[in-house]
């Protein structure tokens, strides 16, 4: 199957689209002996010789981790407003390229995976093959048994339907509760907006787990190397 240049590039682990892109229009990457300056230029991965700088490519080692994402940074690799991204965690850490497996948007906090592994991201992400996930969520309100159960029958809003695979109370507070909810997919700002369906403002949103790979005692900013076993059990779950 042919696919971009930029694109075969980013799929092989080596760096993200955008920076393939860059290195494309610079003239560093070249496709059979010759400078290709096109992002767009069709090749076959296997069937191309493609170098960079002059070097063959190489697929990079897998490499997996789990970062605790602390609340107030953006999940990308740049910003165009020049907030601060969740790369900042990794200063001073040699790391190969990794990308973010999934989002948290930047008020959202917890468990976020990162890797140079595309295959294995696509099967965390995918909507049949991923794990569910797991969020603890304050709540302004007390919702009823009654919400709950609709949180689970779900919602119509912009033409997706939002429904949460279970949700039940934790704990209540005077004028709140924390509950946790499991999705088994995941749509932009998924659970702020079956919530708000309810008239349940969110006042924290923090991931917990992601199949059975739990947060732990992971502090806030920290990150750790997943396990052989953690991150082949995260790419084939049991629901």
């Amino acid at each position: 199957m042919r696919h971009g240049l930029a694109r075969t590039l980013s799929k092989q682990g080596v760096c993200s689209r955008t920076e393939a892109t860059r290195w494309v229009q610079a003239g560093r990457v070249s496709v059979d002996g010759r400078v290709v300056r096109d992002p767009e230029f069709p090749v076959v991965r296997d069937r191309h010789s493609i170098r960079v700088d002059g070097l063959d490519l190489r697929p990079p080692t897998p490499f997996y981790l789990m970062l605790n994402k602390p609340r107030g940074l953006v999940t990308t690799v740049r910003d165009e407003q020049g907030r601060d991204t969740v790369y900042r965690c990794f200063d001073g850490a040699s790391l190969p390229w990794i990308a973010p497996v999934g989002r948290l948007d930047k008020a959202s906090e917890g468990l976020l995976l990162f890797s140079n592994d595309t295959g294995w991201a696509s099967r965390i992400t995918g909507p049949d093959s991923g794990p569910d996930k797991t969020y603890h969520v304050q709540v302004g309100g007390q919702p009823s048994a009654e919400v709950l159960a609709a949180l689970v029958t779900g919602v119509e809003d912009a033409g997706e339907h939002l429904a949460a695979r279970s949700a039940r109370v934790l704990r209540l507070g005077s004028r709140n509760a924390w509950l946790e909810i499991v999705l088994d997919e995941g749509r932009n700002r998924q659970i702020r907006r079956l919530l708000a369906a309810f008239q349940l403002p969110v006042l924290r949103l923090v991931r917990v787990a992601i199949g059975e790979l739990a947060i732990g005692e992971l502090g806030k900013g920290e990150w750790r190397e997943l396990s052989r076993a953690e991150f082949e059990a995260l790419a084939h779950p049991t629901r």
